[in-house]
């Protein structure tokens, strides 16, 4: 194995590496099960892994272990900024670990401030309206593809409807939403990923400074218009948390589980018979094969010895989601039709956004199958190859063949929000009554004073850009 910057890497287990398992590279990327099951055997429920060259960290992979750790951000906080004190710049998890003052690297009340934006502003979305908006944009999606009688999933759907419901959602440009796109890409592969993480900084800074200059029925603009009172910095983490969770692992999601149902037995002959499981095959997903795969990581005070492994002050100590929900601990019949896995995390840290999340897989899943009722991989299941990385569970590529359709035009996507104002002068933002949208009208932000709509974000940008360079 080599790295692009450190050249050859030596193999788990040699002194180079004090005994720690290797979360990078191409060998755990095509079979992390096996990796899993050698720390198992080695090291009880926590093992020592390296996360990138150079990167030592404690891999949690015990389900009831994971759960301790999870519920106890008192013993366990999030906060890494002693540990981010000691990095150097260029270490490549820090895009994905270093401190941002968002709910997810806070506890206590700070945590709670900031997730009461992104909680009570998801609650807006209403769930029926944005099924129907997923299945709209999967239907345009499929139409440009199905007069071929193959496709690529993951590049020409996966990723092309978590990205167009992320700028629905958010009320972003297209072209902006596809930048934002791949510096999170970046991020999560590790390539570049400082660079990555500055484009994804600036790119947030557009759209936070778009929003709080045009304000729309937009999770965005209700955000800002809290009660928490966030930030500008406060508001672009929460946004940039929010993009990472709804983006890369949605479309992993959506692509893991077409990849299940097309290439297990227990779930193909239903879909030849004509039933569609996709829910029991997400779930399925969720518990064997989740987009994050290892990540929510912790940084005890001090040394620490928790069921028999000694935790250092401050190293980082990750939860492995994949392993914990495969333990040997859990019999295989705990997993049927039960949710109690952890790829949503647990505590207080648990995933807001999991019901949307379920409802856009589900839908772009059934949508395409209902599209192509014959639809199969083009190569067989174990040559597909896996993206490498210590965090995600993700394909490089879903190749299928079916039988071509020529389908009937789809309804353009909904429209965004747009303004208007009632007879008494108050703004409303409302969508067009002839298209459909998934997030309800409603206020979100006051009338501006005339003439300081301009002036006001190019202050705010010009300061929140100085901020993000560091200066």
């Amino acid at each position: 194995m080599t790295s692009a910057s450190t050249g050859p890497i030596p193999p788990s287990g040699c002194p180079a590496h004090e005994g720690r398992e290797l979360l990078y590279g191409p060998e755990f990327a095509a079979d992390p099960g096996a990796v899993y099951t050698r720390m198992r055997e080695r090291h009880g429920s926590i093992a020592p892994v390296e996360l990138a060259p150079g990167v030592p960290a404690n891999l949690v992979f015990g389900y009831a272990a994971s759960l301790e750790v999870l519920r106890e951000p008192s013993t366990f906080p999030r906060d890494p900024r002693r540990w981010q004190e000691r990095q150097q710049p260029d270490n490549p998890v820090l895009p994905m670990m270093g401190y941002r003052p968002n709910c997810l690297f806070t506890d206590g009340a700070v945590h709670a401030r900031l997730r009461s934006a992104v909680t009570n502003s998801l609650s807006r979305v209403d769930p029926h309206m944005l099924r129907d908006y997923v299945e709209n944009t999967a239907r345009d999606l499929i139409g440009r593809f199905s007069h071929r009688g193959s496709a690529d999933l993951l590049g020409e759907y996966a990723t092309s409807v978590s990205l167009g419901v992320f700028n629905h959602l958010f009320g972003c440009p297209p072209e902006l939403g596809e930048r934002l796109l791949n510096a999170m890409r970046g991020i999560f592969d590790m390539d570049d990923p400082a660079k990555a993480n500055a484009e994804l900084g600036q790119s947030m800074a557009e759209l936070v400074a778009l929003k709080r200059g045009s304000p729309g029925a937009d999770l965005p603009s209700w955000m800002a218009a809290h009660p928490a009172r966030l930030t500008d910095e406060e508001l672009l983490h929460q946004l940039i948390l929010m993009m990472g969770a709804g983006t890369e692992p949605q479309q992993n999601l959506i692509a893991n589980g077409v990849r299940l149902l097309l290439a297990d037995d227990r779930f193909a002959g239903d879909l030849a018979g004509g039933s569609m499981p996709v829910e029991e095959a997400l779930e399925e997903i969720l518990w064997t094969d989740p987009p994050i795969a290892n990540y929510s990581a912790s940084y005890p005070w001090n040394d620490l010895d928790f069921l028999g492994a000694r935790l250092p002050a401050d190293q980082p100590l990750v939860i492995g989601y994949a392993a914990a929900n495969t333990d040997p601990a859990l019999a295989g019949s705990h997993r049927s039709g039960n949710r109690a896995h952890l790829a949503w995390g647990a505590g207080v840290h648990t995933c807001p956004a999991q019901l949307p999340a379920r409802i856009i897989a589900s839908a772009a899943i059934e949508t395409l199958l209902d599209a192509l009722p014959d639809l199969r991989l083009a190569v067989p299941a174990e040559r597909l190859v896996w993206r490498q990385g210590p965090f995600h569970r993700a394909l490089t590529a879903l190749p299928v063949n079916f039988t071509p359709v020529v389908a009937p035009t789809a309804a353009a996507p909904p429209a965004a929000p747009v303004p208007t104002t009632t007879q008494s002068g108050e703004r409303r933002w409302t969508t067009p009554p002839a298209l459909s949208s998934s997030t309800p009208p409603a206020e979100t932000s006051t009338a501006r004073e005339s003439g300081s709509a301009n002036a006001v974000p190019r202050r705010w940008w010009n300061s929140l850009a100085r901020w993000w360079r560091g200066r």
